[in-house]
């Protein structure tokens, strides 16, 4: 017990030295962009006068460690900032976009797990032999192919020619849960190269664990294969996928830009392009913290699994 403590707190502490880290990045990087909200708001022909206005009105006459103090305190106080260009809270911006990713990463998760083991155990099962060539090819192939493209592949097929799917997201604004049909075509793209890498993993820790000595053993104690495959085997494999799994769930949570962009979905990568090219400083960065603290608690949730799976790689990460 003392040492999964120690090994959570190392965990804790790690993950708020990378959020302090990505915040402090993030606000480094906004701030090395050409332009600010100032001039974003002032239009194609702007006027000096009105920008130095707009700058005043929005403090960001202000030197940049004094803008970052005043933002780091109201962080420590729950308040993520308010938006330069419309005044919103931050909360706000990030609240409305999360139910749409959260949408798409459920969905895409619910299916990725049941279909990236089940390819991965069957190719291992079959290792060599027409269905594990066959899984392998196909996986390889698909996980080359963009998201970008593959996206824009399934609009001209299933949209503009068989005209059996909606080709985005517009005009259902944040409910898509009511209109399923929109969301086949990017849980689909969101799917496809998650399923590839994870179905690759588990088979390569399946036969692994089928070559091992234990195995060997309990096959020499008569123990049948299909105990064998998944009482020991699929157990070892378990650890890498976990980890695996946490990646692409932080992955969808964070805000697929391409996904959503492509197909007019309201989410929080959505909101994150719209405030980058806004130079919306305040909603970047609360994005920032978001982002970094899911990262942190799904990296810390998958390493508990894969220390308690396999006991040793937890010891030695």
């Amino acid at each position: 017990m003392s040492g999964l403590r120690s090994f959570v707190a190392r965990r804790l502490l790690l993950g708020g030295l990378q959020t302090v880290a990505v915040v402090l990045l993030v606000f480094a990087l906004t701030e090395a962009l050409p332009g600010d909200a100032a001039v974003a708001l002032a239009g194609d022909q702007p006027d000096p006068a009105r920008i130095a206005a707009l700058r005043e009105a929005m403090h960001l006459d202000r030197p940049a460690y004094e803008r970052l103090t005043d933002w780091v305190t109201g962080l420590l106080h729950g308040d993520l900032g308010t938006s330069l260009t419309s005044g919103r809270p931050v909360g706000q911006y990030i609240s409305d976009g999360f139910g749409p990713t959260l949408l798409l990463a459920t969905l895409t998760a619910a299916l990725l797990v049941p279909t990236g083991f089940g390819l991965g155990v069957l190719a291992a099962r079959h290792e060599g032999r027409l269905a594990d060539r066959l899984i392998s090819s196909v996986t390889l192939a698909v996980y080359a192919v963009p998201e970008f493209a593959l996206g824009i592949l399934l609009v001209t097929v299933f949209a503009l020619q068989l005209r059996w799917l909606p080709p985005t997201a517009v005009g259902y604004g944040t409910d898509l849960l009511g209109h399923p049909a929109a969301l086949v075509l990017p849980v689909f793209v969101l799917l496809a190269r998650p399923v590839c890498s994870l179905s690759r993993l588990v088979r390569a820790g399946m036969i692994d664990a089928l070559a091992s000595p234990y195995v060997a053993q309990a096959r020499r104690y008569g123990v049948s294969g299909t105990r064998i495959r998944y009482t020991h085997a699929l157990p070892g494999a378990l650890a890498p996928a976990a980890q695996q799994l946490a990646r692409t769930v932080d992955w969808l949570l964070c805000g697929v830009i391409v996904v959503e962009a492509l197909y007019v979905i309201p989410g929080l990568g959505t909101v994150l392009l719209n405030a980058v090219a806004e130079r919306d400083v305040p909603v970047v960065q609360g994005l920032a913290v978001v982002f970094g603290m899911l990262t942190v608690v799904l990296n810390l949730g998958a390493d508990l699994v894969a220390h308690r799976l396999a006991p040793r790689a937890g010891v030695v990460a």
